[in-house]
C-alpha cells in the first residue's frame, strides 16, 4: 500500500471522525484505492457529510453541482491535492 503524506494522514482522520467509521484506522486507507464503491464503499450521503466537514476544517465549499467532485472525491489522494489547492490558509 502507497504511504499516506501528512495531508492524507489528517484527511484520512477526518474522514473516520466524520462519517464514524469504526474499526478503521487512518493508516488503514489506501491513498490510491477509491473512497466509492469497491472502495471504501462511501455513498452519496457520505460525500455530503464528508464535504460539509471539509468546509469546516479547511474554509471553503465543495459546490454540490461542481464537475470537479467526481474526479477530487475519487481517492484520498485526490481529495487531499483538491484540498491543498482550495483551502484558506489559516
Amino acid at each position: 500500500m502507497p504511504t499516506q503524506s501528512h495531508a492524507e494522514q489528517e484527511l484520512a482522520q477526518l474522514l473516520i471522525e466524520s462519517l464514524n467509521l469504526e474499526g478503521v484506522a487512518a493508516a488503514d486507507i489506501d491513498p490510491e484505492a477509491p473512497l466509492f464503491g469497491s472502495g471504501l464503499g462511501l455513498d452519496s450521503i457520505d460525500a455530503l457529510e464528508l464535504a460539509l466537514a471539509i468546509s469546516k476544517r479547511y474554509g471553503f465549499q465543495l459546490k454540490s453541482d461542481s464537475e470537479e467532485n467526481r474526479r477530487a472525491f475519487a481517492t484520498l489522494r485526490a481529495l487531499a491535492a483538491h484540498i491543498e489547492q482550495h483551502k484558506v490558509a489559516a
